[in-house]
This record gives C-alpha cells, structure tokens and sequence, in this order.
C-alpha cells in the first residue's frame, strides 16, 4: 500500500522567491496597518466627524476601480516588476507625510491628498501578491502559500495595532512615519531580490500605432469577461463584493468611531479591538495552512455565513472583553472564507490572465468605501446599533442567495472549485 505524504506546512520556503516574498509582504503589511490605524485617529481627533472618518476610509480603497488596469500591467511587465514599482511609490508617499510632520504643516487636508493618491495604486498590492503566488508555487502547495501569505496581513494587523496607536500618543505622527516609510523601502529592496519568474504565456507586442490602444482595451476586457464567468469565480468574486461592503466597515475603518463613541476607550484600546480580530484571522490563516484536503467551496459558505453572525453579535455588544473575543471568532470566519475565494480564482485563472483576475478581484474591494460611506450616515439617523445589525443580516441572507445561485459550482464534491 501506497501512502500520501502530506507536505509540510512551511514548504513554500523551500522556494527561493518566495522567502523574498514572504517578508516584503509582511513588511507592506505591517506599515499599511500602522497608516490606517494612525490616519484614521489623527482625522477622527482633529476634525471629531465620523463622516470624515469614513470618508478618509474610503480614499484607500479609490484604485479598486482601475485595479484591473494595473493587472493587465503586471501581466504585461510582471508582477514582481510593478511591486517593486508600487512599494517604492509608497515609500515617497509616507516620507511626504513624514517631512510635513516633523515641519509642522500636517494638516487633515494634506492627509486626505495623500491618501488619494495613495489609494489609487494600494488597493492592487494584494491582488498581485496572489498573483505572484501563482507565478513562482506549485500548484499543489498554493493553498499552503496562500494561507502563509495570509500570515503577514494578520500578524502586521496585530503589531500595527498594538504599536501603531500607541507610538503615535508617545512618539507623534512624524517619527512613526520615519518608521513607514524605511519598512515600505526595505520592503521594496526585497523584492528586487526576487528572481524574475518565467512565464509560460508570453504576451504580444502591441502594434506601434493606434491599434494599440484598441489591443490594451481589448485585453482588459477579456480579463473582466474571464473572471465573472470561469467556474466558480463569479460567485467567489460576489462573496468578495458582498463581504467588502457589509462586513469589513465593522472591523476596519469604523472601529475608531467604535472604539471611541461605543467603548469611550483611547487609542489603546482601539488596538486591543483591531489587535482581537487580526488574531482571530491569524488563526484561520495557520489552521488552512495546516489542514489539507478541504472542500474550499463549502468552507467559503460556511466561513462567510459564520462571519456574518459573529457581527451580529458584535455589535450589541457593549463590554470591551467580550466584544475582543467576538472579533477573534469573527477574524477565524473572515480568514477562512477571503483564503477560499482567492485560492478558487487562483486555480481556476489561467496564468496570463491571473494579473487582470486579482485585478478584477481588488476592483470589488470598492463595495468597501460604498459600505463605509453608508454606514457613516446611517450611524447618524438610525444608531450604531441598528445600522450594524442590518448591515449583518442583509449579509447573512445574501451569502445564502449567492450559495443558491451558484450552487453547481459551490457544492457538489466534483466541482473544480471543490477540487482537493
């Protein structure tokens, strides 16, 4: 008899490249999250609207809608080429901000300018992380890449958290982005390192001419008619949609106004709050990248219907313990469930078109600054409490219409998307 040897769950660092990519990944991370967490303190303290808040939220997420652009790039130029282009950008942003603190000219007007242009090439890091992925793993130790790289979201979470918040009561705006920004130029020495994968698909010279435009369009279009329509990438790009705009607001952009109007807490324990969920989506990510043999399509059902019932909890939740633990079960459900949907685009994506997938993907990240921007006027006409909950609910029933929906591609054992 012959027996299955599972791999081992740090496999994916016996690939070169990927112990490059592994920690310039984190690095990103860890200064997106201490950006976030910073910014949005600075608005909420300065201005005291939570409109704002969730205006300034939104701002980081403007380049979703030319994220598909930016992949078609990427399949163009590589994607290890653009991330290094990308994180050298972010580099010059926070030294910006850094110059404009320690100068005294910080203003929230200058912090919403910056963010926007930041924005517009953000939101499509992480698209081509994945993307990347796919160019340098094999294909039977994606999901165990894909869980690992999950790792460095969730563990900056928890360090852009606890420290974020905190250096800025004791060290200022200015010094924490000196910080930044060396983590974003380290990050970006790190993936120079990487060696350029080959790619099986070469994509055609465009014509020196007109035509090359009408080519570019064309291109972009194939990728955003392939991604809605590959099996079971529709309903995984929907679930994304649908999680961006009900259920991310509550455990990101939102939960300073959370953390401060809900909780009366300082910036300590809006890092205790954000801290919470990144552990629980830490977990998930370790658990995947330790359990082989998963249904991925039954889990994404699973995992966002979870998800959306632990917020229902959370946000009638008054004590800050319990409302910690709340989020760690909510971070498990939301891991597990983002984890399954890229890995179902990932396989199913054909490997000259994985830029303009992810791109697709990052682009329904949009659903996140509409939902933010919602919920920060209904917050002021009907209450936390209520729009949390409806925010919740409508979630709940529109995950089980798009497991409906998409039922032939998301249940039955032989679907590609349920492929061991």
């Amino acid at each position: 008899m012959s027996t299955t040897v599972r791999p081992s769950a740090l496999a994916p660092f016996r690939i070169r490249n990927y112990r490059f990519q592994w920690p310039s990944d984190l690095l990103t991370s860890w200064a997106f999250e201490v950006e976030t967490l910073v910014l949005g303190w600075y608005i909420l303290v300065e201005t005291g609207s939570v409109l704002l808040l969730t205006v300034l939220a939104s701002l980081q997420y403007l380049g979703t809608l030319i994220a598909p652009v930016l992949g078609m790039v990427g399949d163009r130029m590589g994607h290890r080429d653009l991330l290094v282009v990308l994180r050298l950008t972010y580099t010059v942003l926070a030294a910006t901000i850094m110059v404009l603190a320690l100068t005294g000219h910080l203003a929230p007007l200058n912090v919403m300018i910056i963010v926007t242009i930041m924005g517009l090439i953000r939101s499509s890091d992480l698209g081509l992380r994945s993307a990347l992925l796919a160019d340098i793993m094999p294909a039977a130790q994606l999901v165990g890449a894909i869980s690992l790289s999950r790792t460095t979201q969730d563990s900056a979470r928890i360090a852009g958290a606890l420290t974020g918040a905190g250096l800025f009561a004791v060290l200022g705006i200015g010094f924490v982005y000196a910080a930044v920004a060396s983590l974003y130029l380290v990050a970006a020495i790190l993936m120079s390192c990487l060696t350029r994968p080959e790619r099986s698909v070469v994509t055609t010279d465009l014509p020196a001419n007109s035509r090359a435009v009408s080519k570019l369009l064309d291109e972009l279009k194939e990728g955003i008619v392939y991604a809605w329509n590959g099996p079971g990438m529709g309903a995984a790009l929907c679930v994304a949609f649908l999680a961006n705009l009900t259920a991310f607001p509550f455990t990101g952009g939102l939960l300073p106004y959370i953390a401060r109007e809900i909780f009366h807490t300082d910036q300590t324990g809006l890092g205790y709050l954000s801290a919470s969920f990144a552990v629980g989506s830490l977990i998930g990510s370790i658990t995947l990248s330790l359990v082989g043999g998963l249904r991925i399509a039954r889990l994404l059902i699973g995992a966002t219907l979870a998800w959306y019932t632990m917020l229902l909890v959370f946000v009638e939740i008054r004590t800050m313990p319990v409302a910690m633990a709340c989020l760690v079960l909510a971070g498990i459900a939301q891991s597990m469930s983002m984890i399954s949907a890229a890995v179902i685009l990932m396989r199913t994506a054909s490997a000259h078109l994985r830029g303009r997938v992810m791109g697709v993907r990052m682009m329904v990240i949009y659903g996140l600054p509409l939902g933010l921007l919602a919920a920060g006027s209904l917050i002021d006409i009907i209450g936390y409490s209520a729009t949390g909950s409806l925010y919740a609910a409508a979630g709940f029933l529109a995950m089980l219409a798009i497991a409906i929906r998409w039922r032939a591609d998301l249940w039955p054992l032989h679907a590609p998307a349920n492929a061991r």
